[in-house]
């Protein structure tokens, strides 16, 4: 067996969890860039996952703090929905995947890393992106950096998501 090594996956497994929530709590830092945060709208806000599943992962999230989908107001619901689709447009043009999965996790039993705040999770996939390594090596290949992902991404989700364009403003 030959190790593969993945210096970076310890940082996350070391790391002290942050106190508060992460939907609330990026998209008022000042360094967009750091925080991993593509573009806002009234409502919503979509960023980078820190730890994709795969190169391109993208969250959205409402800007309610909110974790149960029926209590979210329906102009809020609209303007995320609205971000939803235009990311995956956004997405689809540049990175030219071959699919995407789209989900939601709601409740920590279903998954949900972060149960107090819905949020979407969207994550370009390709042929053949899945092999050996994630079954046998318990470790994911990512090919694209995730500040380079970042640089690429946020000025067509800036553009596309400013006010002029922000749905339901």
């Amino acid at each position: 067996m030959k190790p593969l090594w993945a210096p970076w996956r310890m940082a996350y497994i070391e790391e002290e969890k942050p106190a508060g929530c992460i939907f609330c709590d990026k998209p008022r830092e000042k360094d967009s860039r750091a925080a991993l945060v593509l573009g806002q709208t009234a409502h919503s806000v979509v960023m980078l996952n820190k730890f994709p599943y795969n190169n391109g992962h993208v969250l959205i999230a409402p800007k309610r703090h909110e974790n149960r989908l029926p209590a979210l107001p329906a102009a809020e619901y609209r303007d995320v929905c609205e971000s939803l689709k235009l990311a995956l447009e956004i997405l689809e043009r540049s990175l030219r995947p071959g699919g995407f999965n789209v989900a939601m996790n709601l409740g920590r039993t279903a998954g949900a890393c972060v149960e107090d705040h819905l949020h979407w999770h969207i994550v370009p996939r390709w042929e053949g992106d899945t092999n050996f390594m994630p079954v046998i090596g318990e470790t994911r290949v990512i090919p694209q950096h995730l500040l380079d992902n970042y640089d690429r991404l946020s000025p067509i989700f800036r553009a596309a998501l400013a006010p002029e364009h922000a749905p339901g403003v």
